[in-house]
């Protein structure tokens, strides 16, 4: 075979070759984060906590709206798993919906913070100039206030409830994602494809969504999850000083805060369940998020 068919096969090869390679990459970032065995246990955690909270109470029927008067602080046994708290409520289906309430605001809030976080970030970095510096500064004044002042204050004015805590916790969490969305507007705003765009006319609300928030997605979802676990420890700080959702309704939080009371008695499984359950789901968030971190990272650096 000649050398001029041999560049010819291998040029025709390339294009196939090419393709594949480019398919390759835009998973590359899922086989590292799949490498990653912390952050896979993280997310088999989140999903066993998730099934168990939502799915349990389906398999395992307890009432935990009315008190049972003569069956409170029961310890482990066989009718009664985890015992009963202090007003006869089961402690084991108790769990199911303290963790239903509890992923329903972390989720909630975590997207609502997430939402508005990228859009006023991503409009500040596109936009620069004046425009920039005024709601960058508004972000500056809101951070120099204590996050836990403001929410003690949000929580006393307004009644607590599921959505409630979802829209107080979100909007006190949206500084932190429109800082990080701000700083990748103003790289991506300068990038040839960008200024392609803008040249040819389109929209600035459709070039923001399209060319600066798709482009943000790896640091956009990494500090998603980063959230949600910020919000669990928001709403188990808020419960544990009275500020939670009012009962029968419950969260990890509020046990933890209820089985405290009861600790020199040595009523263990009024504390011990709602707490581990708090920190492993914390941990499993963290883990995920440090896992989806360096997916994105190796990703970027091998683009």
């Amino acid at each position: 075979m000649s050398i001029e068919n041999v560049t010819v096969v291998l040029s025709g090869d390339e294009p196939g070759s090419r393709q594949e390679a480019e398919a390759s990459g835009d998973w590359l970032w899922l086989r590292a984060f799949t490498s990653n065995r912390l952050a896979v246990a993280g997310l088999v955690v989140v999903v066993v906590l998730t099934l168990f909270s939502f799915l349990g109470p389906l398999l395992y029927h307890t009432d935990q709206i009315h008190t049972r008067i003569g069956m409170e602080t029961l310890p482990p046994g066989s009718g009664h798993p985890l015992g009963t708290d202090d007003v006869g409520y089961d402690q084991l289906g108790r769990l199911m919906v303290g963790g239903q309430t509890t992923l329903e605001v972390a989720f909630g809030a975590a997207a609502v913070a997430v939402i508005v976080g990228v859009a006023w970030g991503a409009v500040a970095g596109y936009l620069g100039g004046l425009v920039d510096a005024l709601m960058m500064r508004i972000v500056d004044a809101l951070l120099a206030i204590p996050a836990l002042l403001l929410l003690l204050y949000l929580a006393t004015v307004f009644r607590p409830n599921v959505l409630m805590l979802i829209i107080v916790v979100g909007l006190t969490a949206w500084l932190v994602p429109a800082r990080l969305v701000r700083a990748e507007a103003l790289t991506l705003r300068s990038r040839e494809y960008v200024l392609a765009a803008k040249t040819m006319g389109v929209r600035t609300p459709t070039l923001i969504f399209r060319h600066i928030v798709t482009n943000s997605i790896g640091t956009i979802v990494v500090n998603a999850t980063f959230q949600v676990a910020d919000a669990i420890l928001v709403v188990a700080a808020l419960s544990f000083l009275g500020l939670g959702i009012a009962p029968p309704a419950t969260n990890w939080g509020a046990m933890l805060s209820n089985g405290l009371n009861y600790t020199y008695s040595g009523y263990w499984w009024l504390t011990y369940p709602a707490g581990i359950a708090i920190v492993v789901t914390v941990v499993a968030f963290n883990l995920i998020g440090d896992g989806l971190r360096d997916a994105f990272g190796l990703d970027t650096r091998r683009q």
